[in-house]
């Protein structure tokens, strides 16, 4: 095999800016190992910990289920479509926001995701240095460095790490809630902790809005999807059940140790031993995971916006975390992505229902910028951050779903309207 092959066995072609063809599509195993990698992670089990620790153990498990039920319709039908035409989301987009007019949601949701990784990628110094008093920035910038080029191999990459991922989380995470339920406390009669509620709707938006950003540019992944059957597959083996096993085992160490803390790393150091070695192994692979998975959102959806490579804009974007990271600046991001988050969940809704139900017999791209998604975006997402000040019980994604939806409707016109008038025309 010559160099020059290996190379592009290596490096193979991303498609940023085409649909990926039916012969390059990947089997069913691997586009399902990409998802599958992706939600069963560290911070799955915190978000779990958190619920039932302020909700109590049942109504916190069931939080869970109805917040990846949610996950579930909102990737899946996005995945669909990604698998149907091979398009990625900066491509999916324009169809349904124009062809200038996709890169407004397509920019926000790029930076988003390189916001995350930069979140994890300081998560993993500030493991590290918590568990071995070693120097948090050389940390975080070995480890950048690492998932930067982990998520240069691409696609397959992506495939590899879940394989490798999801069942070290599986086997230590049952270890670790095992070795918590050894405490002997009563885990389903845990009723939380009366200092820390939650209402039972906020409950189900941050399940939601756990993965809304990469959740809604899921077409980035299920475009390698032999068919549609496939991609639902994958979806579903990521919502609900990689992250439902995630969310649990935080839940059942939140209720058995009674803390809002579902810290599976700091359970595996906390044994000593050659334990300690297999922990630093899972921390490393399983926030590889999540952040290669960003990085990689991030590069495809930048690099078509700039008509580059996936893999240049993988070492700007990279660069980019790590500095961040490095800097400590990762602190102050999770509030305000989490207040971005609110207006994501319309993006994902709108394409649905463009390509879906108003404009479901043809989607072709008639227009730089179409105006209607625009303005159902906008009156969506005002809905859910007035939900989010003035409702505060209130579930601000099924908010911003749900009005966004029914206004781009009657904004972009019911199917039969539409139909009515394009027979008047040709008459």
């Amino acid at each position: 095999m010559s160099q020059s092959t290996a190379d592009q066995e290596l490096f193979g072609n991303e498609y940023e800016h085409s649909p990926v063809p039916q012969d390059k599509r990947k089997s069913l195993l691997s586009v399902t190992s990409i998802w599958v990698g992706f939600p069963m992670i560290i911070t799955g089990a915190v978000t779990g910990a958190t619920l039932v620790h302020g909700l109590g153990f049942v109504r916190g498990i069931l939080a869970m289920m109805v917040g990846n039920a949610l996950l579930f319709a909102y990737v899946g039908l996005l995945s669909v479509l990604g698998a149907k035409d091979g398009n990625n989301f900066s491509l999916q987009a324009s169809r349904t926001f124009g062809r200038k007019g996709y890169m407004a949601a397509s920019a926000l949701l790029s930076t988003l995701v390189i916001g995350w990784f930069a979140v994890q990628t300081g998560l993993t110094g500030v493991s590290m240095s918590g568990a071995f008093h070693v120097n948090e920035v050389f940390i975080v910038i070995v480890a950048g460095v690492l998932y930067v080029l982990l998520t240069l191999l691409g696609i397959k990459a992506l495939s590899i790490i879940g394989l490798i991922s999801a069942p070290l989380f599986l086997i230590l995470g049952l270890y670790s809630a095992g070795e918590a339920v050894g405490h002997g406390r009563a885990i389903v009669g845990y009723a939380g902790n009366a200092d820390s509620p939650l209402a039972f709707w906020v409950a189900v938006t941050l399940v939601f809005a756990l993965f809304a950003d990469s959740g809604t540019m899921t077409s980035d992944f299920t475009r390698w999807s032999k068919n549609r059957k496939h991609a639902l597959i994958a979806t579903f083996s990521a919502f609900p059940v990689a992250n439902l096993i995630a969310m649990i085992i935080g839940g059942v160490i939140a209720a058995a140790t009674l803390t809002g803390s579902g810290d599976v790393f700091g359970v595996i150091v906390g044994k000593g031993g050659a334990l300690t070695w297999i922990a630093v192994l899972f921390l490393f692979v399983n926030l590889g995971s999540v952040c290669s998975h960003c990085l990689y959102n991030g590069a495809v959806g930048w690099s078509h916006i700039t008509g580059t490579k996936m893999r240049t804009m993988t070492i700007i974007l990279g660069g980019v975390g790590i500095v961040l990271a490095a800097l400590g600046i990762w602190n102050y991001f999770v509030n305000w992505l989490n207040l971005l988050g609110v207006i994501v969940p319309p993006i994902g809704t709108i394409i649905i229902m463009d390509q879906f139900v108003t404009r479901r017999s043809s989607t072709a791209i008639d227009a730089d910028i179409r105006f209607q998604p625009f303005l159902a975006w906008g009156i969506g997402s005002a809905a859910a951050l007035i939900a989010d000040y003035q409702f505060p019980d209130m579930s601000t994604a099924l908010c911003g779903i749900f009005v966004s939806g029914i206004a781009y409707w009657l904004i972009a016109g019911k199917p039969s309207v539409v139909a009515s008038h394009s027979a008047a025309a040709k008459r």
